[in-house]
């Protein structure tokens, strides 16, 4: 993959000659691409007047706003390394994640700051500036810029370290693979920690399109999501599932017909949903991508005219083949190689991924591999796939979402989606509890459609008996009308489910 010219060249060259084309834009804020460039100077003299120890890292407070896009900018620019944390971490999580990042100080554009030790406000304002002074400093391919966290969906969040190469890499391929051009309008649905701002944010203004930000505070709203993709004339739209639902459910009639590519990814699309898409999206190709923190977007699977052909519904979507330079392996649980159709352990090594995690104790080291001396390093995904004859992936769980229920091992990710089948059920969650008894037991938690006839618990027990096995039935559900708890990326919060489950509520 051919490996070209970083952001911050192609930002002045726009700063120069489109300098009133938007960058970005969030609410009723516009920001130009020469407003952009003079927002990243500002910050950069104000990350230069710290006068930091050279190569120290620092922390951004990722507050949504185009003035924290300006600063990421200003830490590329000023080659300063810098993690995106969460903003909900709470405070001892947060400060243990500075420290395994190796994050001296913390900055922020904003005027909130962040819920641990002293934050340096940043001035990032927009006035006069020099494109010359933006143009690519000398660059080390090699050197770290981005710091992401992992999601923490089972404990501390895992530090990421990103190449400039890799980053890059990365970008030249999404914008290529969705066509984003000059005046590409992309949505960012994600928080700015989430690794889809890279394709959403970094990879729409290196091709000088417009990224649109979705404010944190309406992003569960349908209405003013639906809203938003009309007012900019949205083109390319990545999501979590949770967006397409919420379109779903305040849907008017009135299709997006200015949606060119629909790109689901970071978790599984529940089957009732995808042959609900071409009605919202007539114009738009649907592509599922499939990746990790680690190693970003590694498989993507079109999948447009399996909805078109007006067939069979898609029960499980696959995330398809790997990406060019990407190579995946399946793994049986005795560490062998599989060959052919399989199902077992997802092993890749991307052109993107990161050289490790930054731990000083060596944890999580495991994950990184070379099954040859000189062979190339693969990530240890964790995740159980299937590949058909074709060479056809296809995502079954995790390997910690596989539990063992009086000696069965059954799957609570495909309990989830045997309950989402239900016409009535618009969201799900499955979790096992210990039991004196049984060892473990498993508990869903349904949320039920609006319509107001009720949804029995009766009628979802005979709908599981006809599509799980005996082992894999919930011994209890409960039927609500609130949204599941998520995390910041749109993910179901099974953490947040057990607790309400542990305390009654």
């Amino acid at each position: 993959m051919p490996y070209s010219r970083e952001l911050l060249g192609c930002l002045a060259e726009f700063a120069e000659t489109r300098s009133e084309s938007i960058a970005l834009a969030m609410g009723t804020e516009r920001v130009t691409y020469a407003e952009l460039a003079a927002m990243a100077m500002s910050a950069y003299h104000g990350i230069d007047a710290l006068h930091l120890p050279e190569g120290s890292r620092v922390a951004l407070h990722a507050t949504k706003s185009p003035r924290t896009v300006a600063l990421i900018v200003a830490c590329l620019l000023a080659r300063r390394p810098f993690l995106l944390p969460s903003t909900e971490l709470g405070e001892a999580a947060m400060e243990t994640l500075l420290e395994r990042a190796g994050a001296t100080h913390v900055l922020s554009a904003e005027v909130d700051g962040m819920i641990t030790r002293e934050v340096h406000k940043i001035d990032v304002t927009s006035g006069p500036f020099d494109t010359g002074s933006l143009r690519d400093p000398e660059l080390t391919p090699g050197s770290v810029s981005f710091i992401l966290t992992t999601s923490g969906s089972t404990g501390l969040p895992k530090v990421v370290p990103l190449t400039f190469a890799a980053v890059e890499r990365f970008t030249d391929w999404a914008i290529e693979a969705f066509g984003i051009r000059e005046g590409t309008v992309v949505l960012n649905y994600a928080p700015l920690n989430f690794d889809l701002c890279l394709l959403d944010v970094r990879a729409t203004i290196k091709a000088g399109g417009t990224t649109v930000l979705v404010e944190p505070d309406r992003a569960t709203n349908g209405k003013h999501l639906a809203a938003t993709l009309r007012t900019h004339s949205v083109a390319v739209l990545q999501s979590v599932p949770m967006l397409f639902r919420l379109l779903l459910d305040t849907y008017d009639g009135e299709p997006f017909t200015s949606v060119r590519h629909v790109i689901t990814t970071g978790d599984k699309v529940p089957a009732r949903l995808l042959p609900e898409l071409p009605r919202l999206f007539p114009n738009a190709r649907f592509h599922n991508i499939y990746g990790s923190t680690e190693t970003n977007d590694s498989f993507i699977h079109e999948f447009t005219g399996s909805l078109r052909g007006g067939g069979q519904i898609i029960e499980s979507l696959p995330i398809g083949r790997p990406l060019p330079g990407v190579d995946a392996l399946v793994l049986d649980r005795d560490g062998t190689v599989l060959h052919g159709p399989a199902t077992g352990e997802l092993l890749v090594s991307t052109p993107f991924q990161t050289p490790g995690y930054a731990v000083a104790d060596g944890s999580g080291t495991d994950k990184f591999v070379r099954l040859e001396p000189d062979g190339p390093v693969y990530f240890r995904s964790g995740d159980l796939v299937r590949r058909d004859a074709d060479g056809l992936f296809t995502l079954l769980g995790r390997n910690d979402s596989q539990v063992k229920v009086r000696g069965v091992r059954v799957n609570l990710e495909e309990i989830e989606q045997a309950l989402l089948a239900h016409e009535r059920v618009a969201g799900a969650a499955v979790v096992a509890l210990p039991d004196e008894v049984a060892g473990l037991v498993l508990h869903a938690v349904v949320r039920r459609d609006g319509a107001e006839q009720p949804l029995g618990v009766l009628a979802l027990r005979e709908h599981c008996r006809r599509h799980l096995p005996r082992p894999a039935l919930p011994t209890t559900i409960r039927v609500v009308d609130d949204a599941l708890p998520t995390t910041s990326t749109g993910k179901t919060d099974r953490k947040a489910v057990i607790r309400d489950l542990l305390s009654g509520s």
